[in-house]
């Protein structure tokens, strides 16, 4: 299939960021798709501290906390102290995140319809191990319904 942009990738990759912006609101997903995307994070690694969220989120320690707080509020998140080391939280997700996180499911997996209805199946899992590949996650698996 043969394009007609001569767009870099990152300029690409962050339009269809909007568009995935536009069609995901917090009303459909119950939460930000920021708090969204840190839900999935401890979903996949329960028991991760806050500085590790920063840097996986690609946010600085205050947007962490005011993520969390929004999480915390809603009863998806909790976090607590470290035993092993007071300083430091530990984040973990609640079973109502979980829940939170199936019915987002639904409201991201219409988005992505629409955002990426132009891939198929093959396609869009391959978009996905390449976007994990480029953050760094390729040993993550990569969801081929979203």
């Amino acid at each position: 299939m043969k394009t007609r942009t001569t767009a870099p990738a990152v300029v690409l990759i962050t339009r269809l960021s909007r568009v995935i912006y536009r069609y995901v609101d917090e009303g459909a997903l119950g939460m930000t798709l920021k708090q969204f995307s840190m839900l999935n994070y401890l979903r996949d690694f329960d028991g991760t501290t806050q500085s590790a969220l920063a840097d996986i989120m690609c946010v600085d320690a205050n947007m962490v906390v005011q993520l969390l707080n929004g999480l915390e509020d809603r009863g998806f998140a909790v976090r607590e102290r470290d035993p092993n080391d007071r300083r430091r939280h530990i984040v973990r997700i609640t079973p109502a995140g979980v829940k939170a996180l199936v019915r987002g499911d639904r409201a991201v997996a219409a988005a992505t319809e629409d955002a990426l209805g132009a891939l198929d199946a093959d396609e869009r899992a391959e978009l996905g191990a390449l976007l994990a590949k480029a953050l760094g996650d390729g040993a993550l698996e990569v969801s081929t319904d979203g």
